[in-house]
């Protein structure tokens, strides 16, 4: 299966996630909203499992694999408690996401290469510059 469809799918996901984080940061103190988007996700991850479990697929689990999900999961929570706070300041969402989302992408890439090893081709590096300029140019206007 060609991974691009569920990439854009990936996406749109996640510009839900900063959109309604967004809406909510409004309404809600930083912390709670935090609270319940993770325990929505969390109710999300569990009604998964559940039902790989009941179609018995096989499940290979290590300790090292559980540890760096651990790590994951530290980061993606407070990723979202800065994120409400971010937005709680009143950052537009047509600036704040990108500037969160793009600097992400820089950032993951930039490990990439340094911790995994990982090549870029000139045109992946241009792109990546592309980021850094649209981040500035976002940054500058606010």
């Amino acid at each position: 299966m060609n991974w691009l469809p569920l990439a854009l799918v990936t996406a749109l996901c996640l510009a839900g996630y900063n959109f309604f984080i967004k809406l909510a940061a409004e309404h809600l103190p930083p912390a709670v909203g935090a609270v319940v988007l993770q325990l929505v996700a969390a109710g999300l991850g569990a009604a998964w499992l559940v039902r790989l479990k009941l179609q018995e697929q096989p499940m290979a689990i290590s300790g090292k694999g559980l540890g760096l999900a651990a790590l994951a999961g530290l980061s993606v929570g407070l990723a979202e408690i800065l994120t409400f706070v971010v937005f709680k300041r009143g950052v537009p969402a047509s600036v704040g996401t990108p500037v969160i989302v793009g600097g992400s992408v820089l950032l993951a890439a930039l490990l990439g290469l340094v911790v995994l090893r990982e090549a870029l081709t000139l045109g992946q590096a241009g792109g990546l510059l592309l980021i850094v300029a649209g981040i500035a140019l976002l940054a500058r206007g606010h």
